[in-house]
């Protein structure tokens, strides 16, 4: 007989039902599989209508992000055997609406990422140098911001956050790194663009330090990290304003 595992997966129909219950679900336990290869036997062999995302099975699309007995994890990187003998809960992502089962509604996360500018804000008035116009980098101005452009927008660090669990006026922490890794980039003009959005108390000064983001990311992208930064740059800004008028009385 082959071994086995049970899945305690959460479902929500709104049709027909007005909160959250528990399915289970017996799945093979092998070696090689993750909870999403488990979530997949239930789909395609055990059950049709449950709802979920994933895409690349290889963590790095991010959508596959859910919560695993009480932790927010890509569900393609969890692997049923560290779970064994089970029974291992599956959940949508905390601290979001949910539609469907185990799908979020991540409107709101769309909505901060762009707040903080994402891409390159180019200088008109300073146009790339060298024969074919290309603005040059070397490997010591793109290590500057390379930790915080492996954040692939999987949304476990809002699920881990405290802070946006009670208040989801913060921006939240990855939208502040991917604010951090175009401010740090040699090619980028939008800092002060940026900072007059992160600056005030739905910023980084919303974060208190809890640091469970940093804990969940699977990308090493360590978005507490980013904040703290981020926030000694805002008070250096803050000191400066503040200073420069005096100088020039003097």
């Amino acid at each position: 007989m082959e071994e086995r595992i049970t899945l305690q997966v959460a479902r929500y129909r709104p049709e027909q039902e007005s909160k959250p219950t528990f399915e289970e679900y017996e799945v093979p336990l092998r070696e090689e599989w993750a909870v999403l290869d488990g979530l997949n036997y239930v789909k395609d062999r055990l059950d049709g209508t449950l709802s979920y995302r994933w895409s690349c099975r290889m963590g790095i699309c991010g959508s596959c992000g859910m919560t695993v007995n009480g932790e927010p994890v890509l569900t393609c990187a969890a692997f049923l055997s560290d779970f064994a003998p089970g029974p291992v809960r599956v959940e949508p992502l905390r601290n979001f609406p949910v539609i469907r089962d185990l799908v979020i509604e991540m409107t709101d996360f769309v909505h901060k990422l762009g707040r903080v500018k994402p891409w390159i804000v180019a200088d008109d008035e300073a146009p790339p140098e060298g024969a074919h116009g290309e603005y040059l980098q070397t490997p010591e101005e793109l290590e500057e911001y390379h930790q915080y452009s492996m954040c692939i927008n999987c949304m476990l660090c809002y699920s881990a956050c405290p802070v946006y669990g009670l208040d989801q006026s913060f921006v939240g922490p990855a939208a502040i790194a991917l604010a951090q890794r175009y401010n740090m980039d040699s090619r980028d003009a939008g800092n002060a663009l940026r900072m007059a959005e992160l600056s005030g108390h739905d910023g980084v000064w919303g974060c208190t330090f809890v640091g469970e983001c940093t804990s969940a990311c699977p990308k090493g992208v360590d978005p507490a990290g980013a904040i703290q930064r981020y926030k000694v740059t805002a008070a250096t800004e803050a000191a400066k304003s503040l200073l420069l008028p005096r100088a020039a009385e003097k």
